[in-house]
């Protein structure tokens, strides 16, 4: 079927145009054609349409009716035509009036249903590859025995007491007080209609509804984003007079054991040897595609800790635009263990590296040697100086030589 564009183009937009834009056209349009600013006839008619259509497309039900039915499902009670609005008289300048500061009443057009939504999880992997899933749903669909008229044809009869509205306003004063509130129809039972009970629908007894098991299946595209929604529109409950509304299912990202994501980027900590890091060498990561890469370190190019650097093309796919994110590496370096080598090695490294720097200090300066020792918590945290290495606590330890900790020596 093709989707009817005629609003929009009134209003110069395009037919997935969001709010910001829609009242940004209106604006532009309306300013031109407003009988204030241009007087002619034809000017006065392009208004009326104008606004008719700023209405329907401004109101999220009534543009999916537009969408879905163009104005001929609008013309029960909602907009278009000659009947749409029930005439125009003054509709324009109260739509205008509204729309630059003031108020005007909304016309009621077929109600949409309720969404249902679901949230589905899926892992990084399958929002990588993609997959699909089948889930079944139980909805309201109208009653296929008597198409959702609740009983014979001809034999149902609009209800006199709400005129098939399925609710009363009830009046009732309470003192000098008079309430008036909204009620369900005791004639119909809310249903709008009369039925003789030996000519309802023996289906559905009447309630024009039945239940029906679906299954949809949900396609999760590569790419996808957390948060980023999968529309079914019309599959959620039906009901008479209403134009059902979406099944919408939510995606939700679970957390994955080494990768972020970021966009569609991933992210990801690479451990390294110190050899590796300063020597060259390679290292392994299990993509969230189910390959392996193997990632060589260059030779002479020296890794430190916590050093970026990126893998093009090693990111997400790129939904509806192709490619891929980038893969974006952050690097820790293990150091080797105390003592990992003899004197004579040590020497060998001191000929290869770059020379130690040395500390300096100002030539009057009193300095202390000192040795670090290994920090213990639970013997050094929260443990005010004295100004000699000890707590305060420990006057009894200092008498008799002290306490352990960073232990110094005048030069």
């Amino acid at each position: 079927m093709v989707k009817e564009t005629k609003f929009y183009d009134l209003l110069g937009v395009p037919v997935d145009a969001n709010d910001a834009q829609i009242k940004k056209g209106y604006r532009k349009q309306a300013l031109k054609f407003h009988p204030d600013k241009n007087p002619s006839a034809e000017a006065a008619d392009k208004f009326k349409e104008l606004t008719v259509a700023y209405e329907v497309l401004s109101d999220s039900q009534k543009r999916d009716i537009y969408d879905q039915l163009g104005e001929e499902g609008l013309s029960g009670g909602g907009a278009g035509g000659a009947g749409g609005f029930g005439g125009f008289g003054g509709f324009g300048e109260d739509i205008f009036s509204q729309f630059f500061g003031g108020g005007a009443s909304r016309p009621r057009g077929p109600q949409k249903g309720r969404d249902i939504k679901h949230e589905m999880s899926a892992s990084l992997e399958e929002l990588y590859k993609g997959r699909t899933a089948k889930l079944a749903l139980n909805k309201q669909v109208l009653c296929k025995t008597c198409e959702g008229r609740g009983g014979k044809e001809g034999a149902v009869k609009k209800c006199a007491s709400c005129n098939g509205q399925g609710v009363k306003f009830i009046t009732r004063q309470m003192g000098p007080m008079i309430q008036r509130f909204q009620a369900e129809c005791d004639a119909c039972n809310g249903t709008g209609d009369i039925v003789d009970p030996k000519d309802r629908c023996k289906t559905c007894n009447g309630k024009k509804i039945d239940n029906e098991r679906k299954i949809l299946e949900v396609h999760i595209e590569p790419g996808m984003k957390d948060g980023q929604k999968i529309v079914f529109q019309g599959e959620a409950d039906q009901a008479p007079g209403v134009i059902p509304g979406d099944v919408i299912f939510v995606i939700s990202q679970r957390p994955h054991k080494h990768f972020e994501r970021k966009g569609d980027n991933l992210y990801y900590q690479a451990e390294v040897d110190l050899l590796s890091a300063i020597a060259g060498g390679e290292f392994a990561i299990e993509h969230v595609s189910g390959e392996w890469l193997k990632v060589g370190i260059v030779p002479g190019e020296v890794i430190s800790p916590g050093m970026t650097k990126v893998i093009e093309g090693k990111g997400m796919p790129v939904q509806k635009y192709g490619g891929f994110g980038d893969l974006i590496v952050t690097f820790k370096v293990n150091f080797p263990t105390n003592h990992f080598a003899d004197e004579e090695s040590l020497k060998k490294l001191e000929e290869i590296l770059p020379p130690r720097a040395k500390p300096s200090f100002p030539k009057s300066a009193d300095v202390e040697e000192c040795v670090m020792n290994d920090y213990d918590p639970a013997k050094h945290s929260g443990r005010q100086s004295n100004g000699r290495g000890a707590s305060s606590y420990d006057s009894d330890d200092e008498e008799q030589g002290g306490a352990e900790g960073v232990q110094c020596a005048s030069q």
